[in-house]
């Protein structure tokens, strides 16, 4: 069995590049059109498994070939595959993405197979869980399955992470007293707190993330792009932690490379704060290429940029001295 699970969402993603994101009622034109595996879930799995990571995934696809596409490039990546359900009546999900000239992306998802998703197949697949380490889930699939499968791992004692995204309007009661760490991003901090902050202010990120802790998780996580991110815990290691400056291509699947990266650190022992900080090395590397699946970093790439990092800090300490 793996040592990390994945149970969430797998789409195909149909990107198009942008001079800018439309507003309502405007026609824009795009350039050529290109077809990626994605998907919240099926993105966590692929960079769980490209880092290097024990990773299976639980999630639902269609009988028709872009399910093959996903399975193929997941396998390519190492991730376990042999517990996706093939949903007869929906077709796999698909994403379409656009992506202006800033990197920044705006997606429509059509659910297809994961909103066919029920907890009858977490009970089917329950010995995934029970054997698993960590549970990783976001909000792609039906919230009384994310609900369903968080209340499993914590009677079985797991470490339960969720990406609140997208964040739906109502949280299922209960869900958040089994959620070890939530790892939203600025907007979804902003929606599940339900007030608007400054990321440049640590008192407003801080009083943000407090109110999504009193809700329930132990640990807030809040990855904030350029400034990096937040952490709130219940230790003396929270607070900021700094980004790796990068060019920005496109930030589909950043966030997710993210949480997986932070995952697989907790597993290998890490702090939060040192896995975090690992996350955001990881995530500097995929917003600088294009797509999801495909911009995702191996763990190689990753550690080759945190010894550059390093040496340049080296440098510059030898010359401020």
């Amino acid at each position: 069995m793996s040592s990390i699970l994945v149970i969430g969402s797998l789409n195909v993603d149909v990107n198009v590049r942008v001079d800018h994101t439309p507003c309502a009622g405007e026609t824009i034109l795009s350039g050529p059109m290109v077809k990626i595996p994605g998907g919240k879930g099926a993105n966590q799995a692929c960079a769980l498994g490209k880092l290097g990571g024990d990773v299976a995934i639980l999630g639902a696809v269609g009988n028709d070939n872009n399910a093959e596409i996903q399975r193929q490039n997941l396998r390519n990546a190492g991730v376990n595959v042999e517990h996706l359900i093939v949903k007869e009546n929906a077709g796999t999900g698909m994403a379409f993405i656009t992506i202006n000239s800033d990197g920044d992306n705006c997606i429509v998802v059509v659910p297809g197979a994961n909103a066919e998703l029920r907890t009858e197949d977490i009970d089917h697949n329950r010995k995934l869980i029970e054997n698993c380490e960590i549970l990783i889930m976001q909000m792609e699939i039906p919230l009384p399955v994310v609900s369903y499968a968080a209340q499993i791992a914590k009677k079985y004692g797991k470490l339960v992470i969720l990406d609140p995204a997208p964040v739906p309007k109502q949280i299922p009661g209960g869900l958040w007293n089994n959620v070890d760490i939530v790892k939203p991003n600025e907007t979804e901090l902003s929606m599940l707190s339900g007030v608007e902050f400054d990321k440049n202010n640590l008192e407003s990120v801080r009083d943000a993330a407090r109110r999504v802790q009193n809700m329930g998780p132990e640990n807030v996580v809040v990855s904030l792009g350029e400034k990096g991110a937040y952490i709130l815990d219940n230790s003396k290691e929270g607070g900021w932690v700094p980004s790796v400056p990068t060019q920005v291509v496109d930030t589909t699947a950043a966030g997710d490379t993210f949480t997986a990266a932070m995952a697989l650190q907790l597993l290998n022992g890490m702090t939060l704060r040192d896995a975090v900080a690992f996350a955001n090395t990881a995530a500097s590397l995929t917003v600088a290429r294009y797509g999801a699946q495909s911009s995702i970093p191996t763990m190689k790439e990753v550690s080759e940029r945190l010894r550059k990092n390093s040496e340049n800090k080296d440098r510059a300490m030898k010359t401020a001295r």
